[in-house]
């Protein structure tokens, strides 16, 4: 579903999903094209969340899209101080006080979902599982030709070719999962 045709359906009379305190989380690439265009479908499509219930919103890390998501949501707190911020950790299951304190001064809540203990390099797949599984809503940028950049030392041609972004597996699990997915991706 693009963001337009979403606020349309948001804004024609279709009554809350989950009641008051819905969730919604972010998934994105790592690289994005930061337009004005995606700027304002994102500023768009967070208010009217929270118009039809929204208070919760997930984040990631590792990737562009997170980072403008998280300076959207910012932004609009201050005209809705009642949502919250919560940043689902990949990484780092036990953290110390110091670090916590750091991240609430970006977030109003921080966890570590228990099923990625043992995940490894696949724990931010899992963690986005989680956040969709958690979520009334999915916001993404998926743009369906991406492909990641490989890290200089991966020269295997069989590893280049199968290669699926962390964002295509998240969009793909959303879709089987029959979530509300919102591509802001053009």
């Amino acid at each position: 579903m693009t963001w337009r045709s979403f606020l349309c359906i948001m804004y024609c009379g279709i009554p809350r999903s989950d009641g008051l305190n819905m969730k919604v989380c972010f998934i994105g690439h790592r690289t994005i094209e930061k337009t004005e265009d995606c700027i304002f479908a994102l500023k768009e499509t967070v208010v009217a969340l929270i118009k039809k219930g929204a208070t919760t919103f997930l984040f990631g890390s590792m990737s562009e899209f997170d980072n403008l998501a998280w300076k959207v949501v910012a932004e609009i707190k201050e005209k809705y101080p009642y949502i919250k911020r919560v940043y689902v950790r990949s990484h780092f299951q036990k953290i110390d006080k110091s670090y916590e304190q750091y991240l609430l001064k970006f977030y109003e809540e921080t966890y570590f979902p228990k099923k990625i203990e043992k995940a490894g390099k696949g724990s931010y797949v899992e963690r986005n599982y989680e956040m969709i599984d958690n979520s009334s809503f999915c916001v993404f940028y998926y743009n369906k030709n991406y492909v990641p950049t490989l890290k200089p030392q991966v020269n295997n041609k069989l590893f280049k070719a199968g290669r699926k972004s962390g964002t295509k597996i998240a969009y793909e699990y959303a879709q089987r999962n029959k979530k509300i997915i919102i591509n802001l991706y053009k």
